[in-house]
This record gives structure tokens, C-alpha cells and sequence, in this order.
């Protein structure tokens, strides 16, 4: 039997610094692959987990943005989760997400981003397999979504965007999407701004202003298609931005706004700044507890839509992968990966996006 040996970051606690295991890995059983991790994103919901703002058993493996290289196959695989062949050496893309296919939301309503067990592949014990990225080896479970990259698609350009790009093609749905000429404006330029701004764009929205900081991430949304970008450390009145964004907008606002800042006072902003009978995304509180002051007569009067988005479902992972093999070699999509940690630096990776150093952290066995 052929055994791999590979090392993992375990997070033990919340708060404390992570752990670097080593562990020795099970050939796979029916219906899973092993696979190799190369890129393994590092997302500001780690930081989140991190730090102990949602509960967590613990210990548990880091990391839910992934691609690798596939090892080897259990039993019943020969195909990725589109039906497209897959052979040992190909690479392939995953969240270690699993739909149960034995609830309410997956049987009835039909969104298996609502399944309350979608997450039990993801708090596994940290010494067994596991589908989480912070590793050199993750195993993919039986039933688990998984999407071949195809072979002219560079592994940076497709974790670019990690989680961030299948929660925001989720989201435009959940929206009734964007038309062309729409103003539209993104709180936040972290990979769920950038993936909000790239979309946008692709979508034919004009002005698309993007708030947020630091420089270099507003660097980076003006080439994923902002025509706007405002920089809260220069403007940080946000009565300021809101009459800026209007400035811009020809006085009316935004016809939509999308929340990814992941910030609890970016949605009391948002609300000033989207236009009469336009409509409000929230996408990045997910992890961000808290409550906050609002006036319900603006969404009353103003006839506005506010629409919550969560997670993703397994097309969204597909087109994903689709939108980056489409796109990548005229956006700079590879190039926002801007920072890459060995396994046993995941702890400084963790920091490094805390602190908004990043555009895109990656962690790799090497």
C-alpha cells in the first residue's frame, strides 16, 4: 500500500499561533482523490477563524481555497464533478465544501450553498484526512465538488480570486445580475472587491467606483475594470465618499452596491450610497459579527433591495474556472497573487492578510 507524507497547519485554538503537523496519508477509499496542493489561498475568513469570531471545534486544518495535483483515485472516480476524464497529474480546483443531498436546502429548495452539513468535511480531526489547503496533501471526500483546470489556465490566475469569485457569480444571481451601463459600487477591494469589480465590469457596469484600501489593491481594481476608485485613507469622512460617489454618479448614487468589505460600518455606508429603487448586496459580513444602527424608512421610501449571498454552489466553482480560462490572459488575474508562504509560515501568511498586505496570499508545500 503506498503511503504520503506531508505536512499541515492546524489551527489549536483561537488566537494561538498555528501548528505544523506531519502526518502520514491513507490511500484513498471509494469515491475520493488525493491530491497534491500546490497553491492553497489564504482568505480573510481564516483571518476571522483565526482570531475566534466564529466558533470552531478545533483543532482543526486550515485552508478552503485549493489546487492540486492529483495522486491517486479511490474506487468509481475517473471524472471530475462535470463528468470531464481526469487522469493521475492533471490539476483541479475545490472548497472542501460537501452537499449532503439529505436536507431541506438541497432536496427541497434546491441550493446546496444552504446546506446545514455541507461543513462537516471541512471540522474534521485534524489528524485524519482532511480537504482543507493548508496541507501538502488533501483529501477530496466522496460527493465533494471538484473541477479539472484545463491545461492552458495558469494555477495562479484560477486561486487568484480563491472562494471569492464562485460567492460573487452566487451573489449576481441572487442580484437579477447587472446591465450594461449600471453604475454599481464596491465597498472593499480584497479578492471579493476585486472579484465584485471584475464582474461588474465584465458586465458592462459604468462608473464602477471601488472604496477601500490600501493603494495597491485600488491599483489593482482600476485593471480589473474600476473606472473610480476612492481611497478611504485619503477620504475618511464617509459623508465625504457617499457626496463623491454622487459627484460621480450625476447625483443619483449607484444603481447597485456590493458589499465586500467584510466590516460591519461599510453597511450603514452602503445604504447611503445606493441610488433610488437600487439594490444592495451584502456579501462580506459572512464572518463579521455585530449589529448595527439603521433607518428603515430609506429602504421603505426609496424603494430599496437589500439581497444576503452566502458561500457558493458547485456551477458557480465550474464557472469560475470557466470565466478564468476565458479571461486570464487579458486580465491580471495571476499577478494578483501577490505573496507566497511555505506550509510552515502559515502563521506569518495569516498576519500578512490581517494587517491588508496582500492582494492574494497563497500557501504551497514548498
Amino acid at each position: 500500500m503506498t503511503q504520503w507524507t506531508g505536512k499541515r497547519a492546524v489551527l489549536v485554538g483561537p488566537d494561538r499561533p498555528l501548528e505544523i503537523h506531519e502526518v502520514t496519508e491513507r490511500e484513498p477509499g471509494p469515491g475520493e482523490v488525493l491530491v497534491h496542493v500546490t497553491h492553497g489561498g489564504v482568505c480573510g475568513t481564516d483571518v476571522h477563524l483565526w482570531r475566534g469570531e466564529m466558533p470552531l471545534p478545533n483543532p482543526i486544518v486550515l485552508g478552503h481555497e485549493g489546487v492540486a495535483v492529483i495522486e491517486a483515485f479511490g474506487t468509481g472516480v475517473s471524472t471530475d464533478s462535470a463528468g470531464e476524464a481526469v487522469a493521475v497529474g492533471d490539476r483541479v480546483y475545490w472548497q472542501p465544501v460537501v452537499p449532503c443531498q439529505r436536507c431541506y436546502a438541497c432536496t427541497v429548495l434546491g441550493d446546496v450553498s444552504m446546506c446545514e452539513n455541507a461543513f462537516a468535511g471541512v471540522f474534521k480531526d485534524a489528524a485524519g484526512p482532511t480537504a482543507a489547503s493548508y496541507c501538502e496533501y488533501a483529501t477530496l471526500d466522496a460527493g465533494l465538488p471538484f473541477y479539472r483546470v484545463p491545461d492552458d489556465t495558469p494555477s495562479d490566475a484560477v486561486i487568484a480570486l480563491g472562494c471569492a469569485l464562485p460567492t460573487m457569480l452566487q451573489g449576481l444571481e441572487r442580484l437579477g445580475g447587472i446591465r450594461p451601463g449600471h453604475s454599481v459600487v464596491v465597498q472593499g477591494c480584497g479578492p471579493v472587491g476585486l472579484a465584485a469589480a471584475w464582474l461588474a465590469h465584465l458586465s458592462g457596469a459604468a462608473p464602477l467606483i471601488v472604496i477601500g484600501a490600501p493603494q495597491r489593491r485600488l491599483e489593482m481594481a482600476l485593471r480589473f475594470g474600476a473606472t473610480d476608485t476612492l481611497d478611504m485613507t485619503e477620504l475618511p469622512d464617509p459623508a465625504a465618499r457617499a457626496g463623491r460617489v454622487r459627484e460621480i454618479t450625476g447625483g443619483h448614487g449607484a444603481d447597485v452596491v456590493i458589499e465586500a468589505a467584510g466590516v460591519l460600518p461599510a453597511f450603514s455606508e452602503g445604504l447611503n450610497l445606493v441610488a433610488r429603487a437600487g439594490r444592495y448586496l451584502i456579501v462580506g459580513l459572512w464572518s463579521a459579527p455585530g449589529t448595527v444602527a439603521i433607518e428603515p424608512r430609506l429602504i421603505n421610501n426609496l424603494n430599496l433591495q437589500i439581497i444576503g449571498t452566502a458561500l457558493a454552489q458547485p456551477r458557480h466553482l465550474h464557472q469560475a474556472v470557466q470565466l478564468v480560462q476565458t479571461h486570464h490572459a487579458h486580465f491580471p488575474l495571476a499577478e494578483a497573487v501577490t505573496h507566497r508562504y511555505r506550509i510552515e509560515d502559515s502563521q506569518r501568511a495569516l498576519e500578512a492578510v490581517a494587517r491588508l498586505e496582500t492582494v492574494k496570499a497563497v500557501i504551497g508545500p514548498a
